[in-house]
């Protein structure tokens, strides 16, 4: 099977690529912005993704295009002037690739979206599900629900079989961010008020991700489906600190203050939305992907942590 993979220098394209040179299964190309770009199997370079992008040579003979490159979020975005530069790539970008997969005769297409889709803030024991009314609340989720709506629209109208997977922050090897500082803090012992954090929020790991995303490329089940993605057990803020520390040999250092005093500091700083992070509930039901395509993450959350760690899987 003929795969056209973009994103493939992204933390979660990389593994993808890797995983997709490594199965005979799959004759692997991948579409690059700049010809430096290392990456596996085929490297065809296509640029800045935006409405006016071609993908016309790295589409050719294709089967499958899996769409992983998009403009991300950025933690304290100035969203008043951030809308335009998501749509022009995860809009516009994403539809142009899609018609012009349309007119290479490519079968399936799989969009990479957000949980940010769903929205930002679940009640506890009340997880998101592919059923319930989108609710973006910022210029990501907001030009990733547009993507998908289009992409589905565009398939009902094409024959084009279109998958969705809306993921949670994904982590493992390489993982970069807020998560990696959070690894540091852990690492340094430096004393976190975090000890009485009750909320639960689903992650992925990034094996898990991508033994979804390959399953969903092939599986006759997933055309025309939206799935949530996740390691299928939440974890508190509190309960994940403990499981990082874990991972690294050392006890973090958690400090129990209560949640109270802690959403009224961030407030008074303006930091609301990592508030919304760290000490609300983000759940998502993976039982939709389970039961239609028989999908068991393959790692637990504990195994995902160990990975980050293990050198011999970072690149």
């Amino acid at each position: 099977m003929n795969v056209l993979l973009t994103g493939a220098t992204g933390f979660v394209g990389k593994a993808l690529a890797r995983a997709l040179r490594d199965d005979p299964k799959y004759t692997l190309t991948c579409s690059v912005r700049t010809e430096s770009s290392e990456v596996p199997g085929v490297k065809v370079v296509t640029g800045d993704i935006s409405g006016v992008t071609d993908w016309s040579t790295a589409l050719h003979n294709q089967d499958v295009v899996i769409h992983s490159a998009a403009h991300a979020h950025v933690m304290d975005d100035d969203k008043s002037d951030s809308l335009d530069a998501y749509r022009r790539v995860n809009v516009e970008g994403t539809l142009r690739l899609a018609r012009q997969s349309v007119e290479a005769g490519v079968r399936r297409f799989v969009f990479i979206s957000s949980i940010k889709v769903n929205g930002e803030q679940t009640r506890p024991d009340c997880p998101y599900t592919e059923e319930d009314v989108p609710a973006p609340v910022d210029a990501c989720g907001l030009s990733k629900l547009e993507a998908e709506t289009a992409l589905l629209e565009l398939g009902r109208r094409s024959g084009l079989e279109v998958v969705i997977i809306r993921s949670p922050l994904v982590y493992g090897p390489g993982v970069k961010g807020n998560f990696a500082s959070l690894i540091k803090l852990v690492d340094r012992s430096v004393p976190l008020p975090l000890g009485m954090v009750n909320n639960q929020r689903s992650l992925v790991a990034l094996a898990n991700l991508v033994d979804l995303i390959i399953l969903c490329a092939d599986h006759p089940a997933a055309a025309n489906e939206v799935f949530l993605a996740g390691d299928g057990q939440d974890l508190s803020t509190t309960e994940l600190l403990r499981a990082v520390g874990e991972a690294l040999g050392r006890s973090p250092r958690l400090l129990p203050v209560p949640v109270s005093i802690l959403n009224l500091g961030a407030r008074l700083m303006g930091k609301k939305e990592m508030a919304y992070r760290v000490l609300g509930s983000l759940q998502v039901d993976i039982s939709k992907a389970r039961n239609l395509l028989g999908w068991k993450p393959p790692v637990t959350p504990q195994g995902g942590l160990e990975q980050c760690f293990e050198q011999e899987n970072i690149e």
